[in-house]
Parts: C-alpha cells; sequence; structure tokens
C-alpha cells in the first residue's frame, strides 16, 4: 500500500485522488510541533477563566450556558454522542478513508486545539484499516458535517461500529483487535473533530475524480461517433476556437482533432459530401464540453483550496493564546463546486445520448436503421437509446443545484446552511449514469464504424475499437446486450478507455492540481 506524507498547506489533488483510490496517509512530523502548540493554548486560554465556545460553553443556541471545569471532558464526550445523529445507508469506505485523512490534514495546520494523540489517533486507524461506519445522510453542510464526523469520532472514543478488514465490529471490539484504547477526549476535541466539511469534501472530491475519467472517455466516444456518422472535423479547427477565446474549447476541439487525425473514415468524404452542417451533437462537441471542462478545473480548484485548509471553528491562535469563533464550517465552496460538478455530469451525459439517438436514427446517421443489418427482425439498438435517454433524465433531475435550498437548524442559531453533503453525495449515482451512457455511446459508435467497410478510423481510434471488441463483439443478430452495456461502462470508469486512446487528452484536474 502508497504511503503518503500529507505536509497541510501543501497537499495536491493528485494526492487526495490516491488516497481515495486505497493509499494511506501519515501526517509530515513537521506538523506535530504546531499541533502541540495549538493544545497548549487551549489550556492557558482556559486557565484565563473566560468564556470559550464549545470549550466550556454548550454548542449551538446553547453557546450562551457555562460549563464548570469539572465537566469538560464529559462535554466533549455528549457532543460526539448527541451528534451521532446520522442515518441511512453507511458511506463507502473509500470516503469514510479520505474524510479521515482531510480532518487529519486539518489538524495539522495547528489551529484545531486537539492533542497529538488525537490526531494521531486517525494516522493510527487509517494505518490498521479501521474504518468508522458513517450513516451518509443527515448534514446540512453547516456548522460542518456535524452528524458524518460524530460516527466517526463515536469510533475513536469505542462507541458505534468499525469496519475492518471486511468485517463490521462494535467499535471498542474493533479498537481492541488493533491494540488501541478507545480515545479520551480533552478540552474542545469533541467539536474539533465534528466540525469541519471533511464529509462534503470527500464526497465532491471522488465526485470530481469520476468526472475526471468520465471526460476524456467522453470526448473518445464523442470522436467516435463523429466517425460513425462520417461527420466533419471541420468544426475542430483550431481558427474558430481562437476567435472564442474559451481555453476549455480550445483544449478539447485540439482533442478531437487528434482522436481523428489520420482516418481514412474521415478522408473517404472530404469531398463531394453534400451535406453542409452536422447536427449539433457533433458540430457543437468542443463548445459544449469545453464549457463543461471551465467549470470541472474551477470546482477542481475550489476544492483543493478546501481540502488543504482549515473549516474548524472556533480556531486557536497559539501565537496570541486566542480562541476566534467563524464560519469556517460553512461549506458553501463546496456545495457550488459540487453543483457544478453535476452539472457538467449533466451535460456531459445528455450530449452522449444525442449523438447516440442521431446514430440510430437511418435518416440523420445514412446507417441501417438502429445499427442492425437486418432491422426489423432485428432491432438491433433500439433499447439502449431508451436507457440512455431514461439515464441522462435521472441526472437531469438531479443536477438541480443543492446550494440553492437552506433550512435553519438549531433553534434558528444555525440559520443558513448549504447542503453541500448530499448535494455531494449525489454525484457518485450521476457519474455511474453517465458512465453507462458513454458505455453506450462506445458501443454505438463502434458498430456504426463496423459499416464502413474497408475503411480504419485514428489509430487511437482503433485502439479503442479493438479494447472495445474484447469485450463485446459486433452485434450481428439480437442477443442478450445487458452484459455488453455493463462491461463498456467499466471501461470507461477504470479509465481503460482513455489508456487505449493514450493521447494526452484534457482533463478536469489539470489546472486544479497546479493550483494546489
Amino acid at each position: 500500500m502508497t504511503l503518503l506524507t500529507l505536509a497541510p498547506g501543501a497537499v495536491t489533488l493528485a494526492d487526495w485522488r490516491a488516497l481515495w483510490l486505497g493509499a494511506s496517509a501519515r501526517l509530515d512530523p513537521a506538523a506535530w510541533p504546531r499541533i502541540e502548540a495549538s493544545a497548549a493554548a487551549v489550556g492557558r486560554i482556559l486557565a484565563k477563566g473566560e468564556p470559550v465556545y464549545g470549550v466550556n460553553t454548550g454548542f449551538g443556541r446553547l453557546a450562551s450556558v457555562r460549563i464548570a471545569d469539572e465537566d469538560l471532558a464529559r462535554l466533549q464526550r455528549n457532543i460526539v454522542l448527541s451528534h451521532a445523529a446520522g442515518t441511512g445507508d453507511p458511506a463507502p469506505a473509500a470516503i469514510v478513508r479520505l474524510m479521515m485523512a482531510l480532518k487529519l490534514a486539518s489538524f495539522g495546520h495547528g489551529a484545531s486545539g486537539v492533542r497529538r494523540e488525537t490526531a494521531s489517533r486517525l494516522e493510527m486507524m487509517l494505518a490498521r484499516g479501521l474504518i468508522p461506519v458513517v450513516p451518509a445522510q443527515g448534514s446540512v453542510g453547516a456548522s460542518g458535517d456535524l452528524a458524518p464526523l460524530a460516527h466517526m469520532a463515536a469510533a475513536m472514543i469505542g462507541v458505534g461500529e468499525i469496519e475492518m478488514q471486511g468485517e463490521r465490529l462494535p467499535a471498542a471490539a474493533a479498537l481492541a483487535r488493533a491494540g488501541l484504547d478507545p480515545l479520551t477526549l480533552g478540552p474542545k476535541e469533541g467539536l474539533a473533530l465534528l466540525n469541519g466539511t471533511q464529509f462534503s469534501t470527500a464526497n465532491a472530491l471522488a465526485g470530481l475524480f469520476e468526472a475526471d475519467r468520465l471526460f476524456a472517455s467522453a470526448l473518445i466516444s464523442g470522436a467516435l461517433s463523429t466517425e460513425a456518422a462520417k461527420g466533419s472535423d471541420t468544426p475542430f479547427d483550431p481558427r474558430i476556437h481562437a476567435l472564442r477565446r474559451h481555453g476549455g474549447q480550445i483544449a478539447c476541439a485540439e482533442a478531437l482533432r487528434e482522436l481523428m487525425a489520420g482516418s481514412a473514415i474521415r478522408a473517404s468524404h472530404l469531398k463531394d459530401d453534400e451535406r453542409v452542417q452536422d447536427p449539433y451533437c457533433l458540430r457543437c462537441q468542443p463548445q459544449v464540453m469545453g464549457a463543461a471542462l471551465t467549470v470541472l478545473r474551477q470546482a477542481a480548484r475550489t476544492l483543493a483550496e478546501e481540502a488543504d485548509g482549515v473549516s474548524d471553528n472556533p480556531l486557536i491562535f497559539a501565537e496570541t493564546d486566542e480562541c476566534l469563533s467563524g464560519g469556517n464550517f460553512h461549506a458553501e465552496p463546496v456545495a457550488f463546486a459540487a453543483d457544478m460538478i453535476a452539472l457538467a455530469l449533466c451535460e456531459i451525459g445528455a450530449l452522449a445520448e444525442r449523438r447516440i439517438a442521431m446514430l440510430v436514427d437511418a435518416d440523420l446517421s445514412r446507417l441501417p436503421p438502429f445499427l442492425t443489418p437486418d432491422p426489423g427482425l432485428n432491432s438491433g439498438f433500439m433499447i439502449p437509446q431508451v436507457t440512455a435517454a431514461a439515464l441522462v433524465s435521472e441526472n437531469k433531475q438531479a443536477a438541480y443545484p443543492a446550494s440553492v435550498d437552506s433550512i435553519p437548524t438549531s433553534a434558528n442559531q444555525e440559520d443558513h446552511v448549504s447542503m453541500a453533503a448530499h448535494g455531494a453525495r449525489r454525484l457518485a449515482p450521476m457519474a455511474r449514469n453517465a458512465a453507462a451512457v458513454i458505455g453506450i455511446e462506445l458501443l454505438v459508435g463502434a458498430q456504426g464504424c463496423d459499416f464502413h467497410a474497408g475503411l480504419a478510423s485514428s489509430a487511437p481510434l482503433e485502439r479503442v475499437r479493438a479494447a472495445l471488441r474484447a469485450v463485446s463483439p459486433r452485434l450481428e443478430a439480437d442477443r442478450h446486450l445487458h452484459p455488453d452495456i455493463e462491461a463498456a461502462a467499466l471501461l470507461v470508469r477504470s479509465g481503460a478507455v482513455v489508456e487505449a486512446a493514450a493521447l494526452a487528452l484534457p482533463g478536469a484536474l489539470l489546472e486544479g492540481e497546479r493550483a494546489a
């Protein structure tokens, strides 16, 4: 297993992606002195005898209730237990691991007031494969992801459940099996574990990583469909896009040109083609995909900043022994980023579905109806297009912005919230839908090209066709197509389509990783 060292303030999106894919994490040793200084500052601040939110006061609307010194440890335990009120199916283990690593990196800034032993417990649990069972529903994205993070914290103190080597155990039993005692929380620590956007951010990052793979695959499937329809590459001419000046559009046009370069199919209709213009689903690919790329890269920049910062409250400034209350827990940046990713996923799939519909329509594509050699007896790709339409409509309904919603909580003390958590959680099913649509387009595009007997496409697209044909042979007569669709979607989600093309295609994370 890869072990990453998290240097707070310098963690890249590539690092977070590696953690999502299974790498483990440890904190940069340079961060431990900052953590220790922050914890010591909490002691000095308490010694002043002044009220400090969440340290010696109640929480939320109960912030004016002063807590006696002898109850401070109990206060921190109580906030964890009372806030572990989530519901629904458990979040995927990859999301929980990423959430834990995000929290660990946040603590490394030395602004949360936690002790070294508390931060190191996260590090040890990651190293030993102890994954808290975290119900996925219950956060409104401010004051942080309280319920999901409370379930994580509860596991650290021996309450709730932990997944360990594929087995779900009571938290105390799992800790004991790993040679760990339940953690006893000190002042500020329960609140520090609960306050933050790490659950929303983990889900949004996962959605971004999925969208990154899908985006490049959709450029490839779009180029393949253009070949199947004997479409023109003139709309990808760099002079057209230079005049509009959008960087994402320029990058997508260049990618489409490279994907089709050297194609014998394209060369076969360069002259004497009475068609003047292709349908928008072919002709406007750079404009639509370029716009999606631009918003994905903006989302990447936002999430890179969020993931590498501190979203705790209140914050400890050890240099001056101050504890300042603010609103860094408010996940509005994450909510906006998740909404942008959702819009991009929706449009990537929608454009791909329009190309599928165009190819199965004999009047538009000039190919056999529904791409079957014997239409009528066979239905060919009639119903896969219906499936793609259904998935696209699901994504349209899911793409409504979560960030425009808010509902007051905590007796109106927390009167505006971001809804970032479920806005980010919806990205995974949207990505699965879009991957299936792109997989169907690859099947349809490859079938369409098969009708151009004796003419090869470009080298990159022929490699993609070969990878697809290894899991889905040409459709000669009707057969059970579900396995073909699942196999093609898996090629998309695994990145195998992009690997087969073997081209440096534009991706959502390129600028985001540099920004990080």
